[in-house]
């Protein structure tokens, strides 16, 4: 069941933070969205809420809250969520509840002032110690257009209109928007080589994705019924699975991805929680005529109605070149997650359909959001038709995969008349030469 709404999302509701009314802000007071930070090199993490410009100490703050959300607040001195989303979904909203009131104009707290740091001057981290890291491939678009790339009689496999299909990644490579990353290493075999060589990779992409975490955590040999599996959705991230196209298409045959993904996947610092997307809910994916409906353990009335997420998420390059001369990223897509042909719900039913028990502080990602069109596709291999026509930037350079030197910045946003935006921030990373 998607989160009701209540006083928090208010569209009247202001805030004494004035950055956070500005139109097209990202955390307005609607949004609070949770990440680590510290304030200056030497300092412990803690645990703080975006609100405009500013971050607040949600530890400092929850020193004058009562009940659930002051009980929150002790667990706010730490490195990582987890320790927060452990308390569970009433605790969460307690405290989302307090810090809307104490930061708006009507209720705010002034002593909370004292409390704020500019976020231009804080130091953000990987908000949650990740257990483990699975990926999706929740669009059909994404999958019949990588799929026709390398089969263009049978773009889309046989089970994917069954089953949502993923893979596991790894955990220990997850990096907060802002760190750099060497472009891999690894084999590579082009269909005119005799045999492979090993090396950088040649075909650096990135995947314009979302990022669920985990804030509750189920039993082994459990599954999760697909009617409560948003309870167990603490926040929303954006998340690029940066992938190396020629490695990846040398191993993935027998056993799928390895090598090709595992080097880094950056997500952005802050976790935008489930309860301040309730606004944002929409009806499920429609499948076209003909598409088979899904199995039991994949349908529910309340996810077909409301399962769906309308997130708009948008990928910018900049290269060297353009930093160097001051020109501004460039937009090369734009997409929205309600298109996606699986819901997050149903990622979460069918992962744990077998028995799999998740944890709190798991990772799941969508998968590339891809729309119908090209200006909607989430990579370059669809992009520029796997590197074969390069897509020109304004400055003139051309781009079929990634050069060193080229940062890649997700942007994420939701907003509908009735509704105040929220954002998510940027999710940007660096590709440096290979080591």
């Amino acid at each position: 069941m998607p989160v009701a709404l209540n006083e928090t999302h208010d569209p009247t509701r202001k805030s004494f933070v004035e950055s956070a009314n500005a139109p097209g802000s990202d955390f307005p007071i609607q949004n609070l969205p949770f990440g680590i930070f510290r304030r200056a090199a030497g300092e412990p993490p803690r645990l703080g809420v975006a609100i405009g410009d500013q971050i607040l100490d949600v530890a400092a703050a929850a020193a004058s809250f009562e009940g659930p959300a002051a009980e929150a607040g002790r667990f706010s001195s730490v490195p990582y969520l987890n320790h927060l989303m452990s308390l569970g979904p009433q605790v969460w909203s307690a405290l989302r509840l307090a810090l809307s009131r104490g930061l708006s104009i009507e209720h705010g707290d002034a002593r909370l002032r004292e409390h704020l740091t500019p976020m231009a001057q804080a130091e953000m981290r990987l908000p949650v110690a990740i257990g483990d890291f699975t990926d999706f491939f929740a669009s059909i678009f994404h999958a019949t257009n990588a799929g026709r790339l390398f089969r263009p009689d049978n773009p889309l496999m046989p089970n994917y209109k069954y089953v949502p299909v993923a893979y596991h990644s790894r955990a220990s490579s997850v990096r907060v928007s802002g760190k750099p990353f060497k472009r891999p290493r690894g084999q590579r075999k082009g269909p005119n080589d005799a045999a492979p060589s090993y090396g950088a990779s040649r075909n650096l992409d990135f995947e314009l994705e979302l990022g669920i975490y985990i804030g509750a955590a189920s039993e082994l040999g459990e599954p999760i019924p697909i009617g409560r599996a948003a309870e167990h959705v603490f926040g929303f991230c954006l998340l690029n699975d940066w992938s190396a196209r020629d490695i990846q298409a040398w191993e993935y045959q027998p056993l799928g991805p390895f090598l090709g993904k595992n080097f880094c996947t950056t997500v952005s610092p802050w976790v935008v929680t489930a309860e301040a997307l309730a606004p944002f809910h929409t009806a499920a994916f429609a499948r076209p005529d003909g598409d088979p409906a899904p199995l039991p353990h994949l349908d529910d009335a309340e996810d077909r109605a409301h399962g769906g997420l309308d997130i708009t998420l948008e990928a910018y390059i900049s290269t060297e070149t353009m930093r160097q001369t001051g020109a501004a990223p460039q937009r090369l897509t734009q997409t929205s997650c309600a298109l996606l042909y699986w819901t997050a719900s149903q990622m979460i039913a069918h992962h744990s359909s077998n028995g799999c028990n998740l944890n709190i502080g798991d990772l799941l990602g969508s998968g590339t959001v891809s729309g119908p069109e090209k200006s909607s596709w989430g990579s370059l291999l669809e992009l520029t038709t796997r590197g074969t026509v390069p897509l020109t930037l304004p400055g003139g350079e051309k781009r079929g995969f990634l050069e060193d030197g080229d940062e890649i910045v997700f942007r994420g946003y939701c907003e509908k008349p009735g509704a105040v935006r929220i954002g998510f921030g940027e999710c940007r990373a660096a590709v440096l030469p290979a080591g």
